[in-house]
């Protein structure tokens, strides 16, 4: 029996405006020649990107099967999102994309199709297609592929695939050598107090305006990261993708009973070190993202969960709907966790929009009770209670006049929010919507940092920073007050 050709489907789309005018891209390659074997790309009017790449995977599959019926199908995208959606591995919510993910999912037989994230440097050619559909619908006209200039050489990208694939298999070969010594290694170093260094451990993130790119958080890191683990469990399925873990999980429980010391266990955040049994899953990643201005955030008042619960302003408004933009361009976002008070959920209702996902609500990630400085600026403070404001400064464990929250208090609160959410969401990207104190006190866990760290961290408002935490204990900081999408 003749084995079944197998074709690569790149495809693109993109949207000028997020909803605006939008465009898809597709090219059907010869995986051994790189020949481009078909073209489709169409202007489809306003959508948003989302859409656009959805259905330029649709054009994509039926070009290919409209060549080879019987074929195994390659398709290579730069948007996590379909990619994994498509995969199975994560759910699909948006009204407008379920029945673009049902089309392409009925072209080709079960089986058929895999699917792979390949960074936006790898997909220029469905790129400029899609880009080259759009500006012909600005110019009122539809792409016509006489006028095309998106074809180019794939030879070169082909090579280099090949050869990193190779690079992939002697490399797991050497990784799986080198985690079967580590018992041995892990005895003679577990005497001597040795820790382990590396994709685990404490680290601090990139900030500024390339902070996103560069954070680990997203890809092309992730996918990378993703290769490896694939690699190590079987080199034989290098070109395969792994799975994730269940997605459907919830996290819209009432807050646990507070654990009895800030130093107690914590699953996937502290503990384990050393040699033995490094963990080379997924970790749950944490997008932590400090909700929008109020009117009270530009005068610097104390605004936790003891007193009103102020709205976003107008400005607070606009910074959730940048930040939407910017998660929503990026893809990864699997669920959205958010703090029960007003503005975190507006906040976080801006996001969960945008990805077409509900918005989980955790009374964990509250912000603390500041007792009746509640709406008072620090000089206000200072100046009507100095010796409770002093005291607090000095010490994590006062609370704020008025029977307030203490640092201690809610560093316990959050911990057991963190554990709790780290086993609902182990291995998927979550984005919690909180405030200034659970976002800086997950910070300092994360790093093993002093309570007095508190004071030495600057979050502004819709910032976005990330914690990851590994099975094994490890967490690792991979950005911290990232404002870039704000600019």
């Amino acid at each position: 029996m003749t084995t079944p050709r197998e074709l690569i489907v790149e495809a693109d789309g993109g949207s000028r405006g997020n909803p605006g005018p939008a465009g898809y891209g597709a090219v059907v390659l010869d995986p051994v020649t790189g020949e481009t074997l078909a073209e489709r790309a169409e202007f489809i009017g306003v959508a948003t990107n989302n859409v656009a790449e959805y259905k330029g995977l649709v054009a994509g599959l039926r070009a290919a099967i409209d060549l080879f019926p019987d074929a195994d199908v390659h398709v290579r995208m730069d948007s996590k999102l379909v990619v994994e959606q498509m995969s199975g591995r994560w759910k699909i919510k948006h009204p407008d994309m379920k029945p673009l993910a049902a089309e392409a999912a009925r072209i080709y037989p079960p089986g058929r199709v895999r699917y792979e994230w390949i960074p936006r440097e790898r997909n220029k050619h469905a790129d400029r297609l899609a880009n080259e559909a759009m500006d012909a619908g600005r110019r009122g006209e539809q792409w016509s592929p006489a006028g095309s200039t998106a074809a180019i050489d794939h030879t070169a990208d082909l090579a280099a695939a090949r050869k990193a694939a190779g690079d992939a298999t002697a490399g797991a070969a050497k990784a799986r050598a080198a985690l079967a010594g580590a018992g041995s290694l892990g005895a003679g170093l577990s005497g001597a107090g040795s820790s382990r260094a590396g994709a685990g451990s404490s680290t601090a993130g990139s900030t500024g305006p390339a902070g996103l790119a560069d954070d680990g958080l997203f890809p092309p890191d992730e996918a990378l990261a993703a290769q490896a683990r694939a690699s190590l469990a079987t080199a034989a399925t290098r070109d395969r993708e792994t799975a994730t873990g269940d997605f459907e999980a919830e996290a819209a429980h009432p807050e646990s009973a507070p654990v009895t010391s800030e130093s107690a266990p914590a699953a996937g955040a502290s503990g384990a070190r050393g040699w033995a049994g490094p963990d080379m899953g997924a970790p749950a990643t944490f997008v932590l993202l400090r909700h929008g201005e109020t009117a009270l955030t530009p005068e610097k008042r104390f605004s936790g969960s003891g007193g009103a619960d102020p709205e976003l302003s107008p400005a607070g408004l606009r910074q959730a709907e940048a930040v939407a933009s910017a998660l929503a361009a990026r893809g990864t976002i699997q669920a959205v966790v958010s703090s029960p008070l007003t503005r975190c959920l507006q906040t976080a209702q801006a996001v969960a929009t945008r990805l077409g996902l509900d918005v989980h609500v955790d009374h964990g990630l509250r912000e603390t009770d500041f007792g009746v400085w509640e709406g008072l600026t620090f000089a206000e403070v200072r100046e009507r209670h100095p010796d409770d404001l002093d005291a607090w400064l000095a010490s994590p464990k006062a609370a704020p006049t008025g029977g307030g929250e203490s640092f201690a208090t809610v560093a316990r609160r959050v911990a057991t929010t963190r554990d709790r959410l780290t086993a609902a969401y182990a291995g998927r990207t979550v984005l919690l919507v909180t405030h200034v104190t659970p976002i800086k006190t997950l910070v300092r866990l994360a790093l093993g940092a002093p309570p007095e760290s508190l004071f030495r961290m600057e979050l502004s408002a819709a910032s976005i920073s990330a914690v990851a935490y590994y099975a094994d204990g490890n967490a690792s900081v991979r950005l911290l007050n990232d404002t870039s999408h704000l600019r």
